[in-house]
């Protein structure tokens, strides 16, 4: 019999559709990499909605939990209909993939807002820095020293994700490599649990167009110039875990539903996941140094979310009756006094 998680389900209720994508694209091992996590979270795929664009990375979320809600939207705009879907049905745990065009380009006003908002949402980035679906030219997140295949030379600079996202807001800021597996399980596990919006910017090699001498998000590339900050793990509710660190050189971030973060500083530097300049300045500082920093950048788990700031109801919209809905006499003609 196959192993079962503790919802009595096993792996393979956790996938998708075949994928039509490149043989070897960094893409499918984010695919994979979400089975394994929602699985070993024992995550009902009957509870999850999944988001998306258009565009390469787009296409993910058709290889992973059929059994789940999903609305592919228009390009560019996965973050406001991701708004509206999680005002009006709170209930659901919203997974969101989009890519550095549908995000950083076309969506980046959507996106911002969306950050500021704090909506809970893991929002899942498939950055490869060229815009696979149209031939592989450079994207935003494009390095001013990278080279096309073709040999063509991008002239601009590019548009950091995860300081980005920090400046805007996000509660929940981390990067990743699509290929490190040990740490992009428990990332995303966390990013799920997390209340309010997750940003994980996932260099996610383009085999086709982007995965030559000269890229700066090719495999070979990213595995020489990668420095992990933490080494990252999630204890359960219900569970004991044991951690055999030395004293001080780990952290721990609370999580919905009795959930933590552990992480295991790697880094010599030390680096206070809570402190946004900090985390701003050590984005910057790696990037002078060519350095490609992944782990946990940023997070505030305080910070309220859209439905907590707004005072939303926690029931779907659709489960709550006339009356509920119908604002009380006196409360109407207070409002309507307030216009004369």
């Amino acid at each position: 019999m196959a192993e079962q998680n503790r919802l009595g389900l096993e792996k393979r209720a956790y996938g998708g559709s075949p994928s039509t994508l490149c043989t070897g694209c960094g893409h499918d091992l984010i695919s994979n990499h979400v089975i394994s996590a929602c699985y070993n979270a024992d995550i009902p795929p009957h509870r999850v909605a999944k988001m998306s664009g258009i565009g390469c990375s787009s296409k993910i979320p058709a290889y992973f939990m059929s059994g789940s809600f999903a609305f592919n939207s228009m390009h560019g705009r996965m973050a406001p209909i991701a708004t509206g879907a999680g005002v009006v049905q709170p209930s659901l745990r919203y997974l969101g993939v989009s890519g550095d065009g549908d995000t950083a380009s076309i969506g980046l006003g959507g996106f911002i807002h969306l950050l500021r908002r704090n909506l809970p949402i893991c929002y899942i980035i498939a950055d490869n820095g060229v815009y696979g679906l149209t031939k592989g030219q450079f994207s935003a997140t494009a390095e001013a020293s990278s080279v096309l295949r073709t040999g063509e030379h991008n002239l601009f600079e590019s548009l950091d994700i995860c300081a980005l996202s920090v400046e805007a807001g996000a509660s929940f800021v981390a990067r990743a490599f699509a290929g490190d597996a040990k740490q992009m399980v428990p990332m995303i596990q966390a990013g799920l649990f997390h209340q309010g919006t997750a940003v994980i910017d996932v260099i996610s090699p383009c085999i086709t167009f982007n995965n030559h001498d000269g890229s700066t998000k090719s495999y070979s590339y990213v595995k020489e110039h990668d420095v992990v900050l933490q080494e990252l793990g999630l204890i359960l509710e219900g569970t004991t875990h044991h951690i055999d660190y030395p004293e001080g050189s780990t952290e721990r971030v609370d999580l919905l539903d009795g959930r933590t973060l552990t992480l295991r500083k790697l880094d010599s530097r030390a680096h206070n996941v809570r402190d946004r300049e900090a985390a701003l300045r050590l984005l910057h500082e790696s990037q002078e140094a060519g350095e490609l920093l992944t782990g946990l950048i940023y997070v505030n788990e305080k910070k309220p979310t859209l439905q907590q700031k707004l005072a939303l109801s926690d029931r779907p919209l659709a489960n709550l009756t006339e009356v509920e809905l119908r604002p009380p006499r006196e409360q109407m003609k207070k409002l309507l006094a307030q216009f004369r």
